[in-house]
């Protein structure tokens, strides 16, 4: 029998307003059974990037943990894609809209906006959306990839070649985005599905983390503490805010302990008869 998702997966979700700010305006969500993890990172006046970043991970567990409950992610969505792809866009464009119109429509909430990084996992993939410059990273046999890709004006000049990654670290363009959720009617999120295997160790975070702290300091807390979640996730909150915490920093911190194949065949009906 294939194992379930909260078999297959441990998760630990930490947010932190860090040393400078009086206040946290990131949100994180983290549920293993259904393979969903979620953080917003919030921007706007007093208060407001912390109810836009609460709206984004309210509406899209709730409204995703429905879908998935009702349709499997691995079905073919009404467009071809993967259902997985088609819920996941559909429920954002509709988190989009919520937000975009709670900030015209109250003027405390006027331009606030979140930046998003979501993932899902399922039948031994990991299907990821992003939007802004929170992040998602992956440690496999013991190497650090990021695998999103930041949507801010740094991003853009280091693509340029206008400044070198060494350089970016000290930039004062940092928390320029140039794309986030709720702030322009539309908005497209950067989707990609990527295979996982077992020892996988995924991070998502806010850059209160990975503007304190650098990819090899990440890197080998994560191998050093892989088998302790929790305790990993304090510990680069910890590293955070002993380098500055100038900012909230948020992390979630999935590890993939075995396969988790979907269920086929006269296994999936049964299942599907259950729920």
């Amino acid at each position: 029998m294939a194992a379930t998702l909260a078999e297959a997966l441990d998760i630990a979700a930490r947010t932190d307003p860090g040393v400078v700010r009086s206040h946290n305006e990131d949100s994180v969500f983290g549920n293993p059974q259904r393979g969903l993890v979620i953080l917003a990172d919030g921007m706007g006046g007093y208060n407001a990037g912390e109810v836009a970043s609460g709206m984004a991970t309210a509406v899209l567990s709730a409204e995703l943990e429905a879908a998935f409950a009702a349709h499997s992610p691995d079905a073919p969505g009404a467009d071809g894609r993967p259902y997985a792809e088609t819920a996941i866009r559909e429920r954002i464009a509709r988190t989009n809209t919520a937000i975009f119109n709670a900030a015209a429509s109250q003027p405390q909430y006027a331009g606030m906006g979140t930046t998003l990084v979501l993932g899902l996992f399922h039948d031994n993939r990991l299907t990821v959306a992003h939007i802004g410059d929170s992040r998602l990273y992956r440690l496999r046999g013991g190497s650090l990839e990021r695998l999103t890709r930041d949507h801010s004006l740094l991003q853009e000049q280091i693509d340029a070649g206008m400044i070198s990654v060494e350089d970016a670290r000290y930039s004062q363009n940092k928390n320029l985005v140039t794309r986030a959720l709720g702030v322009d009617a539309v908005v497209e999120p950067e989707l990609h599905t990527h295979a996982v295997l077992p020892g996988d160790i995924y991070l998502l975070c806010s850059d209160g983390l990975n503007d304190m702290v650098g990819d090899d300091e990440i890197a080998l807390t994560l191998q050093t503490l892989g088998a302790n979640l929790e305790l990993a996730a304090m510990q680069l909150i910890e590293m955070a805010n002993d380098n500055g915490g100038r900012d909230n920093v948020s992390v979630i911190v999935a590890k993939v302990r075995q396969a988790f194949p979907a269920a086929t065949g006269r296994w999936a009906k049964l299942l599907n008869w259950f729920k």
